[in-house]
């Protein structure tokens, strides 16, 4: 009884602290967007600087740009060489984070919020982003790495099934423009400092703070962070992608096991489907043994050990994609299974228990995505980056309860359209 006292007790605080998440939000005098969320709890503070200068921005030829660019930030900055950084950081008990994707860089400081910890390692954090040596040496020497990197992973079939499956989502689009080591090896510092200061703007930033820190004191850092970097303007975004022609695509390798990816671009953030096909995957692909796809490849047929589905919305129209590996001899018959699933899928949606199912776990698992100060930081970043209303974590589980089978086999009609999927296999006979 103890133990389920405890249990409940710890249950309603999560629900608690999920209702008392307060996200503010202001323009900074220097014009980034800030987002801040006062959590007195630890006397920790988390600050993240998103950047809209992700991959899909890179030159045309010289994919890789922003990776590196991002990379080299904190390998040198102002009076900071790579080793003092790392010193310093290190002396108050600070630590980096973040990287870049397709759509943003992002830089993290998770430091003490005393001030005599945070001052120094805000100090690292406003130099890297203000102040990136891009040191050429260094840049030589990260290129190389991710030259080696790259060459490694295009010996696996995991790795090739993915760059063959972006390249064919998004075959005139920048989100299936991938690094290569020829594009790598192309990179000069000159681009790192094109791209740093073509996108490293205030206006082109969000700033989430999250933590131990008054709104003023929030105020302050956040300005302060924004000051340093140009006010330039906002990225230009490219053409929304055109949907694909359905095809196969068939790569050979010598694997034992057949890797197969079944996709296409499905919405952006923010979108309206986004909860009908949270709902409507979990039953299709991602929830699991008790998906459809677990139980028709794996279960009854053997196909597989493990086969999947999610999505991915991006700032423009991000991935839907089914995976799966199976025997070399086996993957014609499974893709055919894969597919008679989700058309079955498609026509008659959900059934009532399967719903019900779907909600209930979606939605009684959501407190376990806001549970730490860094969880928090990475939701309220989201928020930020892509401009989703500043309720959106007070409502998303109503959102889910609210969802009816009709919404799900809408959305997804809308969305998945077969003709249009791209299946990529590698390894199979």
């Amino acid at each position: 009884m103890k133990k389920l006292l405890t249990a409940f007790v710890t249950l309603l605080a999560c629900q608690a602290a999920i209702a008392g998440v307060k996200i503010e939000h202001w323009t900074s005098p220097s014009g980034a967007r800030v987002y801040f969320v006062e959590a007195r709890a630890l006397h920790i503070l988390d600050v993240q600087v998103d950047i809209a200068a992700g991959s899909m921005f890179d030159p045309e030829g010289k994919s890789g740009t922003a990776s590196l660019t991002r990379k080299l930030l904190d390998l040198g900055a102002g009076k900071f060489d790579e080793t003092a950084i790392a010193e310093q950081l290190a002396d108050v008990g600070a630590t980096f984070a973040g990287g870049a994707d397709a759509d943003r860089a992002s830089l993290a400081l998770r430091t003490l919020s005393a001030r005599d910890k945070r001052d120094p390692a805000l100090a690292v954090l406003r130099a890297a982003l203000h102040q990136p040596r891009f040191d050429a040496t260094i840049l030589e020497r990260e290129k190389g790495r991710t030259i080696a990197a790259l060459k490694e992973a295009m010996t696996r079939p995991d790795a090739i099934a993915g760059k063959a499956f972006w390249a064919g989502l998004y075959p005139a689009h920048p989100y299936g423009r991938q690094a290569t080591p020829e594009s790598i090896a192309g990179i000069g510092r000159d681009d790192l400092v094109a791209h740093h200061a073509r996108f490293y703007a205030a206006t082109n930033a969000s700033i989430t703070l999250v933590g131990d820190v008054s709104r003023a004191e929030a105020e302050r850092i956040a300005e302060a962070i924004a000051a340093g970097l140009p006010k330039g303007s906002a990225a230009t975004l490219p053409p929304a992608p055109v949907p694909p022609k359905g095809q196969t695509i068939a790569l050979p390798h010598p694997a034992s096991q057949a890797h197969i990816l079944i996709g296409l671009p499905l919405i952006e953030r923010g979108n309206p489907d986004f909860f009908p096909l949270l709902v409507g995957n979990y039953t299709l692909g991602g929830g699991g043994f008790v998906s459809r796809l677990m139980q028709e490849v794996r279960d009854k047929r053997g196909f597989a050990y493990s086969v999947y589905s999610y999505f991915s919305p991006l700032r423009q129209a991000g991935p839907f994609q089914i995976g799966l590996q199976t025997k070399r001899s086996q993957a014609p018959e499974a893709i055919r299974v894969v597919r008679e699933v989700l058309a079955s899928f498609l026509k008659d949606g959900p059934t009532p228990a399967e719903l019900e199912a779907a909600k209930a776990n979606l939605a009684g698992s959501f407190p376990l995505r806001l549970d730490s100060n860094k969880k928090l930081l990475e939701n309220a970043a989201t928020i930020g980056f892509y401009g989703l209303p500043l309720d959106w974590l007070d409502h998303y589980q109503e959102r889910i309860r609210a969802v009816t089978a009709d919404d799900v086999r809408a959305a997804f009609a809308r969305r998945v359209r077969p003709e249009e999927l791209v299946t990529v296999t590698v390894a199979a006979d």
